[in-house]
């Protein structure tokens, strides 16, 4: 019988437990002892830099203290702000943008009288009208612009002057948004010039939505003979007309369509121009001749899909509609007018900065003659062509923007696609002390534009009573009695319940109809009355700006004196507190108050 195998003696526990065996520098940092042949250079051993010692706080003896009058002996709580090495940094709060304030005189009693217009001298008559030359007047150059103001007692937080307007009043060329050589009929809707191309802008730009003007040619490129012989060429001119639309940055010295400003239709062979390079556009090369009424459409989408191109979030993936409808948003952009009133020849005007061309704009209309650098080559932002995410702000193009081009009613088609963005940084001010960019000062955007040619003459409808209105412009009103006996049309009430318009009956014209405001197509008049109507909003929240920058630090003192007069219990005595706190208001106002930088000029009389 085999024997069990005995089991295995167990070893018997050690009495001391092993140490962690330490690890000298070399170990620690595994350094070999021997440099090796691929890495002859590395360090055989490693020093231990030895900690940096804690930097104390270098304090004054106590004899300096004492002579510069501190107490020597130490305060039992030390101040935590003078003592600690590293102090948080104070958070500011963020730099609210608002127009910048000027110190200037008091106003004179005239300037509260409404500004007149320029003074007219008769220079010819054309076309059974009288056109004139404007003098006596200010004009847009040297990189500023020019508005009319009037003195308001009801602005005495901006320096007394508010925006406004100069006869005549209505939609009409501006008299400072024009060359020197144009010539004006009184009313301001008809120009000529003797001289070579010249251009005149409108006083009311379209920002966003459908907006449509029209053009009657006075005298221009005559009618062809009615002879089988006779081409389209053989015609004699009484001058030429250029039509379109124009920004603020566009030389008025220039025809229309001449840089990237402006896009414009030539009057022979009827031909679209933009950054000086025609092309064909009318059916059959036909030209605009004398008699012709020429429709200009633009549409341009909403300024909440124009921001985001501009501020570079723009997707064509997610924004894929023109949002012109939207809904309102709680907050709206700022409007920053930085601009001083001066005096010219008896009559006050806003001075400001004008946006002006940027390099960009300039290479696109003539690209540079020699060979790209590599550098050059490399960048994009010089070789991709316009398109809404362009690298460079300027040449970024806005999706859904277009100008359609009608005559005597009849649609011809659309002459121009993905305008140019206007919208701030896209358009920038000249360089020079104290302009500042990115700021949108309410009337950037596209102008009706127009220049003339030696002799040619134009005169403008902006509505509501248009020569030949497109289809889906012409919808009457029930003012008009004796349309709305008409079968075609139904009474409806608008979305304000304030006014009812006629709705077609016709189901393509009633969804036109029913789209909203800035969807439909409308004249410029109404965009004139609009913009009269952000003129006075834009004053008033600049007024209340520089209410709170002047009253906000005196405001316990002002309440403390209005209070102490109401406490003496009669009418008189209030009216009195009332006034004394408004003429503090008025003394902090004319004097510059508690907040804001006030730049102070001086300004004489030219």
């Amino acid at each position: 019988m085999a024997m069990e195998a005995s089991p295995r003696p167990r070893s018997a526990t050690p009495s001391v437990i092993p140490q962690k065996r330490a690890l000298n520098l070399e170990d620690e940092q595994h350094v070999p002892a021997v440099s090796s042949p691929l890495n002859p250079d590395a360090p055989t051993s490693r020093t231990r830099k030895a900690p940096a010692r804690e930097q104390r706080e270098k304090k004054e003896s106590l004899k300096k203290r004492e002579a510069k009058g501190v107490d020597g002996a130490r305060s039992a709580t030390p101040d935590t702000q003078t003592t600690t090495k590293k102090s948080k940094k104070v958070e500011k709060a963020p730099d609210v943008v608002r127009p910048l304030r000027y110190y200037t005189k008091p106003p004179n009693p005239t300037d509260f009288d409404p500004p007149r217009g320029p003074l007219f001298n008769p220079i010819l008559e054309k076309a059974n009208r009288e056109f004139n030359e404007c003098f006596e007047h200010i004009s847009n150059k040297k990189a500023f612009r020019y508005t009319n103001c009037i003195a308001d007692p009801a602005f005495p937080s901006s320096r007394w002057f508010r925006q406004t307007e100069s006869s005549p009043f209505h939609p009409r060329f501006s008299f400072q948004e024009a060359s020197s050589h144009i010539l004006f009929d009184p009313s301001g809707r008809s120009i000529t010039t003797e001289k070579g191309f010249r251009m005149a802008r409108a006083n009311v730009a379209a920002r966003e939505g459908r907006w449509y003007y029209e053009c009657k040619i006075l005298s221009g490129v005559k009618r062809p003979a009615q002879s089988p012989t006779t081409t389209n060429t053989d015609v004699t001119s009484g001058g030429h007309v250029r039509i379109g639309w124009a920004r603020r940055e566009a030389n008025l010295d220039t025809p229309v369509g001449f840089d990237a400003y402006s896009y414009g239709l030539r009057d022979v062979s009827g031909q679209k121009v933009h950054m000086s390079r025609p092309k064909d556009f009318s059916p059959s090369n036909e030209s605009f001749h004398e008699g012709d009424v020429i429709g200009l459409e633009i549409t341009l989408p909403s300024l909440t899909l124009h921001r985001k191109v501009v501020e570079g979030s723009y997707n064509k993936a997610v924004d894929v509609s023109d949002d012109l409808d939207p809904h309102p948003a709680a907050e709206a952009p700022d409007i920053v007018r930085d601009r001083v009133p001066i005096r010219y020849k008896g009559v006050v005007y806003f001075e400001q900065f004008e946006y002006s061309s940027v390099k960009d704009l300039e290479e696109l209309m003539n690209p540079s003659p020699s060979a790209p650098s590599a550098a050059t080559a490399t960048n994009t932002a010089s070789t991709a062509p316009p398109n809404p995410n362009h690298p460079s702000v300027a040449l970024r193009t806005l999706p859904f923007s277009n100008i359609k081009v009608y005559k005597n009613g009849k649609l011809l088609g659309a002459a121009f696609t993905d305008l140019l963005a206007f919208l701030p940084p896209a358009s920038k001010p000249a360089t020079q002390q104290g302009a500042r960019d990115g700021l949108d000062d309410g009337m950037l955007g596209y102008f009706p534009a127009i220049s003339v040619f030696r002799g040619g003459a134009v005169e403008v409808n902006f509505g509501p009573d248009f020569w030949c209105p497109p289809n889906d412009l012409a919808i009457p009103t029930v003012n008009d009695s004796a349309v709305a006996a008409n079968d075609d049309f139904d009474a409806i009430k608008e979305e304000d319940n304030t006014a009812s318009t006629l709705a077609p009956k016709d189901p393509t014209m009633r969804r036109q109809h029913s789209q909203g405001k800035n969807s439909r197509l409308r004249g410029m008049g109404e965009r004139y009355v609009e913009q009269i109507a952000e003129d006075i909003v834009y004053d008033l929240v600049d007024e209340v700006d520089f209410w709170v920058l002047d009253v906000g630090e005196n405001a316990d003192a002002v309440g403390a004196e209005g209070g102490a007069e109401a406490q003496k219990g009669n009418s008189g005595s209030t009216a009195a507190g009332i006034a004394a706190a408004a003429g503090i208001v008025e003394q902090t106002s004319m004097l510059g108050g508690g907040g804001g930088e006030i730049k102070e000029i001086v300004q004489e009389e030219e």
